[in-house]
């Protein structure tokens, strides 16, 4: 059998604990199981289940734990049906054992009008930093945001100095550069909606995952 973690579009590599899955379970005598599992967000996913190179033939997983099965030199589409969850989990514990931790999101929030950290986040990136050095190989994605004060065009650029400031100060801490993504939503997605050109202290903020 072979298990295969449901994934999204990604602008990195895929994690090391997949790698290994896929490495570990490419086949077995019988021919090749996928199994998609479940985001850890719950977020909808996808992966594309080949029978044979050059066949053309191709199934799709889109629902948590369903499961397509390829007859070893099979050139048609592999059959799609559906895992029992516990039977997974209980017949491959070793491997779910090794998957590593959960996510876990913080938010920092900023002083009006730049990109200073409040005094009370200040802290909160020290619970950041450890949290992302105890994960053997784990990556950052940091995601800037402001409130409605300015304009459009100047809040997308605020919110990308934001993000920035956040991943410097990890890259300061010793934290690798190349696992930390950080990009700018200016006042897209608000935390608290409000009218434009209105302060809001909640939405001058940068929301980091560590995972």
């Amino acid at each position: 059998m072979r298990i295969m973690r449901s994934h999204r579009p990604l602008t990195r590599p895929l994690p090391a604990f997949l790698i290994f899955l896929l490495a570990a379970l490419a086949g077995c005598s019988t021919g090749t199981r996928v199994v998609l599992l479940p985001q850890e967000d719950g977020t909808p996913s996808s992966v594309v289940v080949r029978a044979r190179e050059g066949t053309g033939a191709e199934a799709v997983l889109s629902a948590p734990f369903q499961r397509a099965t390829a007859a070893q030199g099979a050139s048609g589409a592999p059959r799609i049906d559906q895992a029992d969850p516990a039977r997974v989990r209980a017949d491959n514990a070793a491997l779910f054992d090794m998957a590593p931790p959960k996510g876990k999101r913080y938010t920092v929030y900023f002083d009006a009008g730049g990109t200073v950290l409040t005094a009370e986040s200040q802290k909160v990136m020290e619970d950041v930093l450890a949290d992302a050095l105890a994960r053997s190989g784990g990556d950052i994605v940091i995601t800037g945001h402001t409130d409605t004060i300015g304009t459009g065009a100047s809040n997308d650029v605020l919110s990308a100095q934001r993000a920035q400031q956040v991943r410097q100060i990890l890259i300061d801490r010793q934290f690798p550069a190349e696992r930390i993504e950080a990009a700018g939503r200016g006042e897209r997605d608000l935390a608290v909606p409000t009218a434009d050109e209105t302060e809001e202290p909640n939405n001058r903020r940068v929301a980091i995952e560590v995972r």
